[in-house]
């Protein structure tokens, strides 16, 4: 049976993490990157309202949109209602803002940027989703989907809500398969439990899973040989996975295209072995330092201050595990960025009262301040 995307190749070219010069992207470096993408038979482009303020839409047009036929490519971009807009009208007026960015003309695949938490709010107070249904019967956009950051449990609720989603883009990759966190199993299997096709993102985690991973984790890789990088892996896992519409990849450099074209171009799924491979390293990422948060839960609602507990310690965790200061900071500033910083706990302690692991949760708090902000 065929369903959405069925026919596109599986590499996306994602174009949140462009190459740059200076302060400005390179445009240069982008159009060779595009080129080489085109070339070896890949179409699929996605960027976002929010991408290099607003300068990635931009930048798309011009190595993109205005250099080849609007039909030889699909063109994908998001609205994020949660991320600034105060009215209804500034938060629609976001479509047409990347409308006129981008050049597009029309969208061939359109999402409500991040659901999840209190973000999902936003699209409802805005009206959102019968706005974007609208534009979607004008021929504006093609196929309407929205992309989510959080549990297999909302995003069951929003699917049963939203029956006229027609695709979901979620975080898959090897690391996070089994996280209590970012559930990618259980996401990816409720999302074709609904009959949704999936688009992924962060298949190598924001390139944790390439070269920066833990020599633990590289040894793994290459004691089982097969001469691929190790960014590789994470690619062909995720694209491994059945009903995927592609795999978005975040490539900043011509050197990290043509390593993802060579693994994609003549692509062949995970065997038995290799699936071996991926769980054994999966388990030696379990098996290092880090914060036994299971995600439960339990010390959210207690919490007077609103603080993210869980999000704050699994960004703590990239650092631990993937020995990457820059992109933690990263990443607690985007889990932090509407409310919930580690700085407004006033150490009531009822978060510890109830946390099954008997996690420091007021001193890991601490230090994630001391660290973060």
């Amino acid at each position: 049976m065929s369903y959405l995307g069925e026919s596109i190749p599986k590499l996306g070219f994602g174009l949140m993490r462009l190459p740059m010069k200076g302060d400005e992207i390179d445009i240069g470096q982008m159009i060779d990157m595009a080129d080489l993408f085109m070339d070896s038979g890949f179409t699929y482009f996605d960027t976002a309202y929010g991408y290099h303020g607003g300068l990635s839409e931009v930048a798309a047009k011009t190595a993109i949109v205005d250099r080849y036929p609007r039909e030889s490519f699909q063109f994908a971009t998001k609205l994020p209602a949660w991320n600034g807009p105060k009215t209804t009208e500034e938060a629609q007026q976001m479509f047409w803002t990347s409308l006129k960015r981008s050049g597009a003309g029309y969208f061939d695949f359109y999402l409500l940027h991040n659901l999840g938490s209190l973000r999902t709010k936003c699209f409802y107070d805005f009206g959102i989703w019968d706005f974007l249904l609208d534009k979607k019967e004008k021929g504006l956009i093609r196929h309407l989907g929205f992309s989510m950051h959080d549990n297999a449990e909302f995003l069951d609720m929003i699917l049963t809500k939203h029956p006229e989603m027609e695709f979901v883009q979620l975080q898959v990759n090897y690391a996070d398969w089994e996280s209590g966190i970012i559930q990618a199993r259980k996401c990816y299997e409720t999302a074709r439990k609904h009959n949704k096709p999936v688009i992924i993102m962060e298949p190598v985690k924001g390139g944790f899973l390439g070269d920066s991973l833990a020599p633990e984790v590289k040894a793994v890789f290459d004691e089982a040989g097969g001469g691929g990088s190790y960014a590789s892996w994470g690619i062909r896992f995720a694209a491994s996975l059945d009903g995927i519409i592609t795999v978005l990849s975040g490539m900043s450099s011509i050197g990290q295209m043509r390593d993802n074209i060579s693994t994609m171009k003549n692509f062949r799924p995970l065997d038995e072995r290799e699936h071996a491979v991926i769980k054994k390293a999966r388990e030696v990422l379990d098996s290092m330092p880090y914060i036994p948060c299971t995600s439960c839960g339990y010390c959210l609602p207690g919490c007077p201050q609103g603080v993210v507990i869980r999000n704050i310690f699994e960004v703590m965790n990239r650092e631990l595990i993937f020995n990457n200061f820059a992109a933690a900071k990263s990443g607690y500033n985007w889990e932090t960025l509407i409310g919930g910083k580690g700085s407004r706990c006033i150490a009531c302690g009822k978060c510890e009262e109830v946390c099954p692991q008997q996690i420091k949760i007021i001193d890991l708090l601490k230090e994630a301040v001391a660290k973060y902000e």
